[in-house]
């Protein structure tokens, strides 16, 4: 489940943000949800001309709600999160996932996406599988019935091959150079304090004078190889995070400039932020391990852009309806005879990810 999940979930939204179908990410104005009674009693939401039915609905929620309790237990559901509870919580997230993996199955329709022979194959028997592991007691709690499996997998193909058409021209190929990770050290002081209420206040001219020259005293004892770095970060820094490791434009630009023009062991100048002055010591120019973790964090960023180009424009498109009644009196199963979780592990087993 999860390489499927991480591979959709990057686009996925927040419910409320889904039935208003603005984009993820998007700024500007967003589409009122839609509640209504207008529905068939059994459809939780519909968009556009494709409906989630309660047993839909019923098959996500009890695979998550099961996976949960194989790591967690069952008192996991004693659990609140603020106002919400996380029973809710889950629904929530289901919810979510759900309708974005209609409104991309809807994109597919849209784009002509369409399964081939094979797939269409290996979704009829992935959806055999499945449904064929449930028990009587589950079939009858979920209230689904095979076509339902068979038509959420086809759904779900659907999502992930249109996805992959979108993103398929994202160049995979990323330098060293673009993509390089450096390791430092860095003693702070802070030149913005907080008020009782947490608010940032900056500190009067004098206080920041006296704040630099004590930074300026701290380097030339960072220098002068008489004093370990790491001990004056201790003794000094005002921050609890000594070591980062960190690529291009993840930094405010004065420390990050200054920092990628250091050589190893190298110590900086002092050098001004908005929030106060550093002392950055360069530990490694390059991290091998680091800057390939990169490479692949902004090819799934351009992907995810590239995606949400298209599909912010598509689902400005879409009408919505949520049937919340339904959806209030949807509940967990608690039932220790209905623990079936592998809807998403049969789906992975016959549509696997290429690494």
């Amino acid at each position: 489940m999860k390489k499927r999940v991480k591979k959709l979930l990057p686009v996925l939204c927040a419910v409320g943000i889904i039935f208003s179908l603005a984009a993820c990410g998007k700024d500007g104005e967003r589409t009122r949800v839609v509640f209504t009674t207008g529905l068939a009693k059994d459809e939780v939401f519909r968009i556009d001309n494709v409906s989630c039915k309660k047993e839909e609905l019923m098959v996500y929620l009890t695979n998550m709600q099961n996976q949960y309790e194989a790591v967690y237990g069952t008192r996991i559901w004693e659990t609140s999160l603020g106002d919400i509870t996380l029973e809710d919580n889950v629904k929530e997230v289901v919810l979510a996932r759900i309708a974005q993996i209609k409104t991309m199955y809807l994109l597919a329709q849209e784009k002509g996406t369409a399964l081939d022979e094979r797939e269409i194959q290996r979704i009829a028997e992935a959806a055999t599988e499945y449904y064929s592991s449930l028990s009587e007691e589950e079939i009858s709690a979920m209230g689904i019935r095979y076509e339902t499996i068979e038509e959420l997998y086809t759904e779900y193909a659907l999502a992930d091959k249109v996805y992959d058409e979108i993103i398929r021209d994202i160049n995979p190929e990323i330098s060293d150079d673009e993509a390089r990770t450096i390791t430092v050290q860095d003693i702070f002081l802070y030149t913005v304090k907080k008020d009782k209420e947490g608010k940032p206040v900056p500190c009067s001219e004098e206080d920041k004078q006296y704040i630099y020259e004590k930074a300026q005293e701290i380097r030339q004892m960072a220098v002068s190889g008489e004093y370990d770095f790491t001990e004056l970060a201790v003794q000094y820094s005002e921050d609890e995070v000594i070591s980062c490791s960190f690529g291009k434009g993840e930094m405010e630009k004065p420390f990050e400039e200054a920092a990628f023009q250091l050589e190893t062991d190298e110590i900086s100048e002092v050098i001004e932020t908005d929030s106060g002055y550093h002392i950055i010591k360069c530990l490694n120019t390059f991290n091998r391990e680091e800057t390939d973790a990169n490479k692949l964090s902004i090819v799934e960023k351009r992907r995810k852009e590239a995606f949400g180009q298209e599909y912010d424009v598509f689902v400005d498109s879409l009408a919505r309806q949520l049937n919340k009644k339904l959806l209030d009196q949807i509940t967990l199963i608690h039932d220790p005879d209905v623990d079936t979780s592998d809807f998403f592990r049969v789906y992975e087993k016959y549509f696997p990810r290429a690494e």
